[in-house]
């Protein structure tokens, strides 16, 4: 563009400049300058002087102007034809708006003077620029008054968002059951965002596992997940949040489970559970928005709805440690009682069975009254570790063992109870070098596994003992043939005073213990059997 005619013509397609002979636009057409600039420019921002009108001889601009909190709201835009920075140049005040280019655009400019003297000389131009100033106006209230309304809508649904957010807080924190509020997460979760379904997975630091709870007939089955594995496994270990618009296309989802169940999958929201200190600790995947896919909405609820949750399993373990610890103290202090009770009975039979080894003068009533003296001794050893359990003080008493010689007497002794019960005992001692250990307790732990092992084979079977080095390591083995222990069962017992299924005792059968060639147990806690 750089002819006069070009100018013109540009002019005459501009309604501020209708009327105008052709005469009066070469005149004004002399005195405009041409600019050329790129998509983003900001031809003019808020508060600067107004020196210079743009006529728009190409491309569009956006009026805008910006709150003192940055949100930016659109007046107008203009195109070809367009006026732009006419009022600042006439009333001598600063930029009240912003003008800045949104595609690539020509624009012919002239001085704030030359507008002013081109105003005063044409009566048309100004009544014209009048006509164009209102016309402007009312599209910049629609603008604004559409703006309020979009702003209107968004603080109402954040609202609702706000609201529900309360309401599940409630939910999840009315109870310290670590089974119900996993369930009252999940529902607060899919019924917030209207997912059809979906699973709150708990992370397991230890074992670097994700584990849940799922319905499974009328019982609740656990499930676990490596850290890595899977798109929940990802999540989990990065931190990074999923959202699948079709799972069917995305090259991670695997469909196994909607083969196995003949449920379709086709949307999905995977994303970390963050505890008050920003460490994941679990990790929420939902399906199938209703409707639709999952939005940033729904993401940013599920962000905020984490840190509520989080609390209230951090809660209810807290409450599960406080009711248990206040079962081991209930326990601790009858122990103390009846324990002061049982220690003088004992040292009695002590005492007799020393007479009885004086005066027998039978070698076989010696060994019995030695093995008697040994098992009072052993007895009152377990009463003394129980009291000073009872008051938070643990011990360990480790000496060098025979462990073949002590793997044989132990087995011996088991083997007369198991023999009552019609329960054949096999050796298999691959291990009888020495250990450094603590005898009375490791003792007391293959008695009580026995006894468990025992009473799992009420009508008899078999119980096998193998003893097999593992590097630096032995591992002890007990297999019996018996009944064996549920799954939920497993996973509890190492928790102190845990029973299932027995009228006395509280140990547990079957379980397979590994340790360093310097075995004790673990805590230092007695193991009751």
């Amino acid at each position: 563009m750089s002819s006069l005619d070009d100018y013109i013509a540009r002019l005459q397609s501009s309604t501020v400049f209708q009327g105008l002979s052709r005469e009066s636009l070469q005149e004004f057409a002399r005195l405009l300058q041409v600019e050329k600039v790129k998509a983003g420019t900001t031809l003019m921002d808020m508060d600067a002087q107004g020196d210079k009108v743009y006529l728009v001889a190409e491309g569009t601009v956006r009026i805008s102007r910006v709150t003192k909190h940055g949100d930016e709201t659109t007046l107008n835009e203009l195109s070809a034809g367009d006026i732009v920075g006419e009022l600042a140049s006439l009333s001598g005040h600063v930029r009240s708006a912003r003008v800045s280019a949104t595609t690539d655009a020509t624009l012919l400019t002239l001085s704030g003077d030359q507008f002013e003297e081109l105003l005063k000389k044409h009566h048309d131009v100004s009544i014209n620029l009048l006509r164009e100033m209102g016309r402007r106006l009312r599209k910049a209230n629609d603008n604004v008054v559409a703006k309020l309304e979009e702003q209107r809508v968004n603080i109402e649904a954040r609202m609702h968002r706000l609201h529900k957010l309360t309401e599940a807080s409630k939910s999840i924190n009315s109870t310290l059951d670590l089974d119900q509020v996993l369930t009252r997460i999940l529902e607060a979760a899919t019924s917030s965002i209207e997912a059809d379904r979906g699973t709150v997975y708990l992370l397991d630091d230890v074992k670097k596992e994700l584990w849940s709870k799922v319905l499974q007939g009328d019982n609740m089955a656990e499930i676990r997940l490596p850290l890595g594995k899977g798109i929940a496994g990802v999540v989990g270990e990065t931190g990074q949040v999923v959202n699948i618009q079709d799972c069917y296309a995305d090259p991670r989802f695997n469909p196994d489970f909607d083969k196995r169940t003949g449920y379709r999958t086709n949307s999905m929201l995977c994303m970390p559970m963050r505890n008050k200190d920003g460490k994941i600790v679990g990790v929420f995947q939902l399906l199938n928005k209703q409707g639709g896919v999952f939005s940033a909405d729904d993401e940013e609820f599920i962000d905020a709805l984490s840190a509520h949750a989080s609390v209230a399993i951090d809660n209810a373990r807290i409450a599960q440690e406080m009711v248990q610890s206040e079962r081991l103290s209930s326990v601790g202090r009858m122990a103390s009682t009846i324990i002061h009770d049982i220690k003088n009975p004992m040292s009695t039979i002590r005492v007799y069975a020393q007479v009885m080894k004086r005066k027998s003068g039978n070698e076989e009533a010696s060994k019995l009254a030695d093995e008697m003296i040994k098992q009072v001794d052993r007895f009152v050893n377990m009463t003394q570790e129980i009291l000073d359990f009872t008051r938070g003080v643990s011990s360990m008493n480790i000496t060098e063992v025979n462990f073949g010689e002590l793997m044989t007497s132990v087995l011996d002794f088991i083997q007369q109870d198991l023999d009552k019960n019609n329960v054949k005992l096999i050796r298999e001692s691959n291990f009888t070098g020495k250990m450094q250990l603590d005898q009375d307790k490791l003792i007391r732990v293959f008695y009580n596994i026995a006894s468990n092992a025992r009473d799992a084979m009420p009508n008899g079977g078999t119980l096998t003992v193998r003893t097999t080095q593992d590097g630096s390591s032995v591992r002890i083995e007990f297999i019996d043939s018996g009944t064996g222990m549920p799954e939920e069962v497993k996973k509890r017992i190492f928790e102190p005073f845990m029973t299932h299924g027995k009228k006395h005792g509280t140990g547990h059968s079957r379980p397979i213990l590994t340790s360093p060639r310097r075995i004790s147990d673990a805590a230092g806690v007695p193991i009751l059997g």
